[in-house]
């Protein structure tokens, strides 16, 4: 690396950055390993969509540009949307994975809906709210990052003292609630963190894209173990090595989104999982094969050597 990069790092602003991607995609890890178990890999993208009509409402009711009543709103309105999906399952027939489809797709059109009428009102400007489409991890700043420190040690803290009834949660729920676990509550638990991990990400990787920080890094993880506990590390390792990786290729080239470039990082780390993962990759697989293969020929050659070999003694008898 040039000394050009090194003194661009040294940047306390790129720092900033540095930190906020790492500690976004170490928590998004964590908590996304969870919701991709329990085959809910598309809460992150619905609450991320439902997030943008609560940025809007919130910049409409005040008039200013504050990200921490930016981010008021969306938690709000992804708790609106939590709410929304249990109440569509629970009292209709329409199962999860429809009721997520259906208000990630209001919750998104009304966000568009309120874009456009910032746009085209006395508001002026739409102050960047269209920023949060598409993240911008450089408006970061230092008060940024302490959020993040203190959310990702909140989320990290409670996956460690709730570890045991997560685990059961994502696996056989039934029997947890047989133990007497609620289950009701720490299924709430587990959509609160979720909220808050896609409310924090919105700002670097922006509503399309804070989705894949959750869920890419989890399917990766599970390439490379059966084990739940190393499976969320591996998780939170890879979304912090992804957002550091975006962060770095964004600083030292000129004109590349971090939030974007920290995704396909993680994209990265997935296909090589794909490819290299010692027993679920496709390379092991081939080679298991090429070896069984191999194996069945030998046994074949052995057992044709055999017969050969008896009828060689009956002929000579």
């Amino acid at each position: 690396m040039s000394l050009w990069s090194w003194s661009v790092l040294a940047d306390p602003n790129t720092q900033w950055i540095l930190i906020g991607c790492m500690l976004l995609g170490l928590m998004s890890g964590i908590i996304g390993s969870f919701a991709y178990l329990r085959k809910q890999s598309l809460v992150g993208d619905t609450l991320a969509h439902a997030a943008l009509p609560g940025i809007c409402i919130a910049f409409m009711l005040t008039g200013v540009k504050s990200l921490p009543l930016f981010f008021l709103g969306a938690l709000v309105a992804g708790l609106i949307a939590t709410f929304s999906m249990a109440v569509i399952t629970r009292y209709s027939r329409i199962k999860a994975d429809a009721a997520m489809g259906i208000v990630l797709s209001v919750f998104f059109g009304i966000g568009i809906v309120l874009l456009t009428q910032i746009q085209h009102s006395s508001y002026g400007n739409q102050s960047g709210l269209d920023k949060f489409l598409f993240g911008q991890a450089a408006s970061m700043i230092q008060s940024d990052v302490y959020t993040m420190i203190g959310v990702s040690a909140v989320i990290i803290i409670a996956c460690s003292l709730l570890f045991k009834e997560f685990k059961l949660l994502s696996f056989d729920p039934g029997f947890a609630r047989g133990l007497g676990f609620p289950i009701g509550v720490l299924e709430q638990m587990l959509m609160f963190f979720t909220v808050i991990a896609v409310v924090v990400g919105i700002q670097a990787v922006g509503v399309v894209l804070v989705a894949a920080l959750l869920i890419t890094p989890a399917v990766s993880a599970r390439y490379w173990t059966d084990r739940l506990g190393l499976m969320v590390s591996l998780s939170g390792l890879f979304g912090a090595v992804s957002g550091v990786i975006g962060t770095l290729i964004s600083t030292t080239t000129s004109n590349l989104p971090t939030g974007p470039l920290s995704v396909l990082a993680a994209t990265t780390v997935f296909v090589f999982s794909v490819l290299f993962a010692p027993r679920r990759g496709v390379c092991a697989k081939v080679i298991r094969r090429i070896r069984t293969n191999r194996t069945i020929r030998e046994e074949e050659r052995a057992r044709m050597s055999e017969r050969g070999t008896r009828v060689r003694k009956e002929a000579s008898l």
